[in-house]
């Protein structure tokens, strides 16, 4: 909020992102079975990099149960990870990526980004 001659004004900025969808990306049913719905739900979040903390948000889950998925995930060679500042982010790796279009999961979040 500024002023100027009187006159107040404001410049917002809206929202964009994962944490602003307020909904996750569609798991596809073949995926869920692999995975598990709430394990893939996190694979399918992780197209764009994003924390522990992130993730939890997005997700609902407790900080125990996306720290557990990740290191499943992070084992398997499906997601990487790499630190930011204070941050530790995670992302899909080829693998990982290889999975989600395979599964055709994600579609809806792909086209929301364009």
């Amino acid at each position: 909020m500024a002023w100027e001659d009187g006159q107040r004004y404001a410049v917002v900025y809206p929202c964009a992102g994962a944490l602003a969808e307020g909904r996750s990306p569609a798991v596809s049913a073949n995926l869920g079975a692999l995975l598990g719905t709430a394990r893939a739900g996190v694979l399918v979040l992780l197209g764009s990099p994003m924390s522990t903390s992130q993730l939890v948000a997005v997700t609902g889950q407790g900080l125990g149960s996306v720290g557990r998925h990740l290191r499943v995930l992070l084992d398997a060679g499906l997601v990487e990870r790499r630190r930011s500042g204070r941050s530790v982010l995670y992302g899909r790796t080829a693998a990982g990526e290889v999975v989600v279009r395979a599964s055709g999961s994600g579609q809806r979040a792909a086209t929301s980004r364009s």
